[in-house]
């Protein structure tokens, strides 16, 4: 059975966030200044890949997040809309590497590239698991 059968380079996803209380820097403790915080940006970028992948997947299989390099290069302010989207650039085996874009209503706010790896779900939580 092929993992990536049915997936392959230019493959895109989206997903959309609203900024509010709940997503602010100031609220991820990463800064405080009540914009959109540069965690859930990379969270929605995430996203992104994952809705473009997982569900071409064989049953049992989902992708985890391993690696992530982004530049958050314009602030959105609480009651903006910030879209990301993703592009799948590469398949090597089980790894996937992305291209990752956010937009808000104005202008190109973050941008760089993510990393996700093919798992096999109950394997995966059997070994975090075993960490307890």
């Amino acid at each position: 059975m092929s993992l990536t059968g049915q997936i392959s380079p230019g493959l895109t996803g989206t997903a959309q966030a609203e900024v509010n209380e709940g997503n602010t820097a100031i609220a991820y403790g990463s800064g405080d200044i009540n914009v959109f915080a540069t965690p859930a940006m990379i969270g929605l970028m995430e996203k992104a890949a994952l809705s473009s992948v997982d569900p071409l997947l064989p049953r049992g299989y989902t992708t985890v997040g391993i690696k992530v390099e982004v530049e958050h290069i314009a602030a959105t302010p609480v009651g903006g809309r910030v879209r990301a989207q993703s592009r799948l650039l590469e398949v090597d085996g089980r790894r996937l590497l992305f291209e990752v874009e956010a937009y808000d209503e104005m202008e190109l706010v973050g941008r760089g590239t993510h990393q996700r790896f093919i798992v096999r779900a109950d394997s995966f939580l059997q070994r975090v698991a075993a960490k307890k």
